[in-house]
């Protein structure tokens, strides 16, 4: 791959991120494509397990084979790490360049009229052209000397080696001393010819590449269109020309400022050159590339026309300046289009991926706090895909779908997902739809993960891409707009490149959240809310105690209502329907009718479903969409793993957490006396329940239930006042 300079591409691939056999197929493809082994040496040198003599012991042991290492393996990788071909292309300095089939960025339309000097003043022109390309110490090279060929019948005048050994202060002083005689200075030259002089200083020993002292300009030259269609094209395209001479025959030509530090990224830097020119119409001679080439001499005759100066310091100031101007017009953006041209015939909308909420091919950010479940959420949103299935009461349109790990272990990963489909009683029916891509350790920016993702899954009709967490591929400050904008600009990649949705979560900035909009809680700049076409955003509720009381109650009286009805029919004349809404009677009734055995298993479950209940957490999820009309609160438990509506509505009145000082909110939280009272006699009601037998119990096995001690729960069956007491026994009073 005689175009591909490898060294450039070494620079995208981190030696640190390399296994053994990667690090070894560098030095083989260098060795095969004829980089030495100092090249491989130097870029191994940035990885702490780098060992002096290493690479020349492996070198040495390279000898190739059938089927060698060669550069693409070096392209590949630096490819999957976030090189992109479309960067500086290097070609081979005697190659041809060959543009892109694209529209020109410039046609110079009918073009800028040239005009002759009427002030001829042949001195003056060749010293602005020294002053302005040389410093006066730098050695100038020029030809006045000719020698004759023949070409289709005509004499053609070819330039000889000329001189190099004066410096551009010398000739100025003998210009200024020449009373208007050049051929005094440079020597006599033929006005059938011309005169010619190189643009890049030289060293004073010879006049070939080797010998150029600085790679300070480039010549830009072609008779492929008329002059003054020439000058026009080079001003529309803002080449940073240092001086713009006309030759004297069919073209301009346009020393152009290139200031590379080296050769190598000189020729870079006209290679890029020359294929923005050929684009817009200037077909450039390849000769033209070298440092040490020969251009027009201003302030000579050429066949009766003058080699004069027709502009000096146009454009832009520098090359890196010109070149970020022309990639910012050399877009692949779309073309404005009228909307009357549409207004009759308008394109469908993108169908919706969840209803009411997102739309195919548009991105979504889900924000909460930690531990608000999110990558469960994500999850759940995956298995609802896959199946086809609502996620948190919309409906998904049912395909395939990637989650980007990039926080879990491969292993909690993979269980996640099946607790997630088991806690959502669903039968895995479409696993091949849910492919995961697990990078936990492996993680890189999103600019560079982007093209990465894209490559993978490019062919795989992916109806959503999720990416879990983003923090984990952030690049830049969060908190800055601009990076940011940029950091977001990588979705809207990975959507236009796959056709996809989009899908990711954040985390909450920190403090209280209960006085900010939706959209403003997210970690960070602005641009994160903004930037979606859907935010969901999750806020904690403030639960409160007898919330949870009334949550326990409930799950209480279903599991025994579930338990009766494992042994008896028709419970209806075992319990009314008031018995199955209260804990107290609903333990008493199964304690009446249930085998003792059967009644210590279901208060097992019982306790282990009061657990779940106080694990339990209250989440509102709050919209901000860009395609829909907005949605109403929506109210969830977090019952892990997985997410529950609340159908019935006793979240509604919850408030989302309180910036409430603690103190305050610890004073409003403080019980009264009949409060506690309250909770004591409750608390006796349902132990009772539990351990009586046949209207009675002994009082140790209540302090037992309670975890008190027997004073105390005497104490509370005096102040409940509905028991009667006999040395250790209690009972119910009639």
């Amino acid at each position: 791959m005689d175009n591909t300079n490898l060294i450039k591409m070494l620079e995208y691939i981190d030696p640190a991120s390399c296994d053994y056999q990667e690090w070894v197929n560098v030095g083989m493809a260098l060795k095969h494509e004829g980089y030495s082994v100092n090249d491989w040496d130097s870029w191994s040198r940035s990885d702490s397990r780098y060992h002096r003599g290493e690479c020349e012991h492996k070198w040495q042991g390279f000898n190739g084979n059938a089927q060698p290492v060669t550069a693409g393996t070096i392209v590949q990788m630096a490819k999957e790490r976030g090189y992109s071909p479309h960067e500086f292309q290097a070609y081979d300095w005697d190659g041809e360049i060959v543009a892109e089939e694209s529209s020109p960025l410039v046609n110079g339309g009918e073009g800028i009229p040239i005009t002759e000097p009427a002030q001829w003043d042949p001195v003056k022109e060749i010293v602005t052209y020294l002053e302005t390309l040389f410093e006066a110490g730098e050695n100038v090279g020029y030809v006045t000397q000719t020698w004759e060929t023949e070409k289709d019948g005509k004499t053609k005048y070819l330039p000889t080696k000329g001189c190099c050994d004066r410096t551009a202060g010398e000739l100025i002083k003998r210009l200024g001393e020449c009373n208007g005689d050049i051929g005094a200075v440079f020597g006599d030259y033929k006005e059938e010819a011309g005169a010619w002089i190189r643009f890049n200083p030289l060293d004073g020993k010879g006049v070939k590449n080797e010998n150029v002292t600085d790679y300070r300009y480039a010549l830009v030259e072609s008779d492929s269109m008329p002059i003054e269609q020439q000058n026009a094209v080079m001003r529309e395209l803002e080449l940073p020309i240092a001086v713009l001479v006309y030759s004297g025959g069919k073209s301009v030509h346009a020393i152009v400022k290139i200031d590379a530090p080296n050769y190598d990224e000189y020729r870079r830097r006209v290679d890029f050159l020359y294929k923005v020119c050929k684009e817009s119409g200037l077909d450039i001679d390849k000769q033209n590339r070298n440092p040490s080439r020969l251009s027009r001499m201003p302030g000579v005759m050429r066949n009766g026309k003058k080699q004069f100066i027709i502009d000096k310091n146009i454009g832009k100031e520098s090359f890196s300046e010109w070149k970020d101007y022309i990639e910012s017009i050399n877009d692949d953006l779309p073309d404005p289009e009228s909307l009357s041209a549409e207004w009759d015939n308008l394109p469908e909308l993108a169908p919706p991926l969840i209803d009411g909420v997102l739309r195919q091919g548009h991105k979504m950010l889900i924000a909460g706090p930690s531990k608000a479940g999110k990558s469960y959420a994500l999850i759940e949103m995956c298995v609802a895909i896959a199946e086809g299935v609502k996620w948190f009461g919309w409906q998904c349109t049912k395909g395939k779908i990637l989650y980007v790990n990039l926080e879990l272990d491969r292993a909690s990963c993979l269980h996640r997902f099946k607790d997630v489909y088991t806690a959502m009683h669903l039968e895995p029916e479409n696993l091949s739809s849910i492919d995961i891509w697990n990078l936990r350790g492996h993680s890189v920016p999103m600019d560079k993960l982007a093209p990465k993702l894209i490559r993978r899954a490019s062919k795989k009709n992916y109806i959503a891409v999720i990416i879990d967490p983003i923090y984990k591929v952030i690049t830049g400050d969060e908190n800055s707009a601009d990076q940011m904008a940029h950091f977001c600009n990588q979705f809207d990649k990975v959507c236009t490149e796959l056709g996809c949705a989009v899908i990711y979560c954040h985390h909450h900035s920190k403090g209280a959240q209960g006085g900010k909009r939706s959209m403003d809680r997210a970690s960070g700049s602005g641009v994160f809310a903004r930037d979606p076409d859907a935010l969901l955003d999750l806020s904690e509720l403030d639960i409160s105690d007898s919330l949870y009381k009334q949550q326990e109650d409930e799950t209480v009286c279903r599991i025994c209502e579930n338990w009766m009805r494992r042994f008896y029919r028709n419970t209806d004349d075992l319990c009314s329907q008031d018995d199955l809404v209260t804990p107290s009677k609903m333990l008493e009734i199964t304690h009446k009718y249930l085998h003792p055995n059967s009644y210590k298993l279901m208060m097992a479950d019982i306790d282990k479903a009061k657990l779940a209940v106080r694990n339990r957490t209250a989440w509102r999820i709050e919209g901000t969409l860009r395609e829909f009309p907005k949605f109403a609160p929506l109210n969830m438990w977090f019952d892990y793993p997985v997410h529950r509506e609340d159908t019935v509505g006793v979240l509604k009145d919850c408030e989302v957490e309180d910036i409430t000082p603690n103190w305050k909110k610890n004073f409003s939280k403080k019980k009264t006396n009949e409060d506690r009272s309250k909770e004591r006699k409750e608390s006796i009601e349902t132990a009772f329940s539990g351990v009586q037998e046949n209207g009675k119990c002994r009082i140790s096995e209540l302090a037992e239930y309670i975890g008190k001690g027997e004073k105390t729960v005497r104490s509370y069956l005096k102040e409940h006042g509905g028991f009667w007491i006999d040395g250790g026994e209690c009972g119910l009073k009639k």
